[in-house]
């Protein structure tokens, strides 16, 4: 999901200590209990966080410390604080938990919670599992879009001219999303050639994916990248007027995309290790699990099942939408370039913002 500079819908997201009930624990609290756990997070999450942490807080007698900012960011700050770490755990996207792995700032733990999760969608070593499942996905404000788009095309229409906004792939995983998904579907070239393209109609990129999402509902924008948890959650929950879409390479194709999960690893050398531990149990176990539907996610396990009427949701937006399968370590190999590339091809000159918090 991807995603500083993205909070939305009227929450407070700037640093989200989410159990001020740990405060009112006084002496029931051990005495010498951490301050508290400390969660970077990609944004997407927050009303899972907000229902599930206190408990944790409770039972552990710690607060957990939460700094949500976008996929890229949250890895760029632990990396900037390697040799000091601040944050004890990570939840962010691909490749951008890769980035992690391979830079060194994840502590392998095999987490018992672990096991039911396929080996396709954890790291051998333990150094990150998926937590949360989820696809790659556009977005629109349905109350202004009367011709939904279908195709890549489509988004090069006049009607959108001005209107398009998706969030830097440099910074976000949704963003480096987008250049996944066309390159897989078009080609490299021609991929970079329609983003070009695009960019005539771009009004700006953001930092993060989830204030796009706010954008859209005050028709400042009118398409936008997302993914389908953060976008069904949006909606439903934060009161949003927006609608997730998947597009088609060519008109009459299928509409496609890939599995885009939230996945949690250990920080290397955090201030609170054994927590940070006792925090991805606690996340990956049944009871968290089992509510993660609730915020249209798919569990990260496979004993979990997608249930409920957001479950349905869920499987009813993605019914007759094409997977791709994504090879993680080939957009690892690719990502410096397509960002590289993205900046001094895309981009370019045309001065537009890439940090866009509240757009002026």
């Amino acid at each position: 999901m991807n995603h500083t500079n993205s909070h939305r819908a009227g929450f407070a997201r700037k640093l989200l200590p989410i159990a001020a009930a740990a405060a009112l624990l006084g002496a029931a609290a051990s005495a010498h209990a951490a301050d508290a756990v400390v969660l970077y997070t990609a944004d997407g999450l927050e009303n899972l966080y907000k229902d599930v942490l206190p408990a944790f807080e409770k039972k552990e007698g710690v607060k957990v410390n939460i700094v949500t900012a976008g996929s890229g960011e949250v890895v760029n700050r632990a990396n900037v604080e390697k040799d000091s770490p601040k944050a004890d755990v990570i939840v962010t996207l691909p490749p951008f938990i890769q980035t992690a792995q391979q830079g060194g700032l994840l502590q392998p733990y095999q987490s018992v919670n672990y096991k039911n999760v396929p080996t396709i969608a954890k790291a051998t070593d333990g150094s990150w599992a998926t937590f949360v499942n989820n696809y790659f996905s556009f977005a629109i404000n349905p109350d202004v879009v009367k011709n939904e788009p279908k195709t890549f095309a489509d988004l090069l229409h006049p009607d959108y001219s001005g209107k398009v906004a998706y969030s830097n792939p440099a910074t976000a995983g949704d963003g480096m999303a987008v250049i996944i998904l066309t390159t897989s579907l078009m080609g490299e070239d021609k991929a970079f050639d329609y983003l070009k393209k695009l960019e005539q109609s771009a009004k700006f990129h953001t930092k993060g994916t989830g204030y796009l999402d706010v954008l859209l509902s005050r028709n400042e924008i009118a398409v936008a990248n997302g993914d389908l948890q953060m976008d069904l959650d949006d909606a439903a929950n934060g009161g949003l007027s927006l609608k997730p879409i998947f597009l088609s390479a060519d008109a009459g194709g299928h509409p496609t995309t890939f599995q885009l999960p939230y996945a949690i690893g250990l920080i290397k050398n955090g201030p609170n290790q054994a927590e940070g531990k006792k925090l991805i149990d606690y996340l990956m176990s049944t009871d968290v699990q089992s509510k993660v539907p609730d915020i249209f996610g798919i569990p990260g396990r496979t004993d979990v099942a997608l249930t409920g009427k957001n479950g349905e949701a869920v499987k009813q937006a993605i019914q007759g939408v094409k997977l791709i399968p994504v090879d993680w370590n080939q957009v690892m190999a690719k990502k410096a370039d397509w960002t590289t590339r993205w900046k001094t091809e895309v981009i370019g000159s045309s001065g537009k913002q890439l940090e866009v918090v509240k757009p002026k």
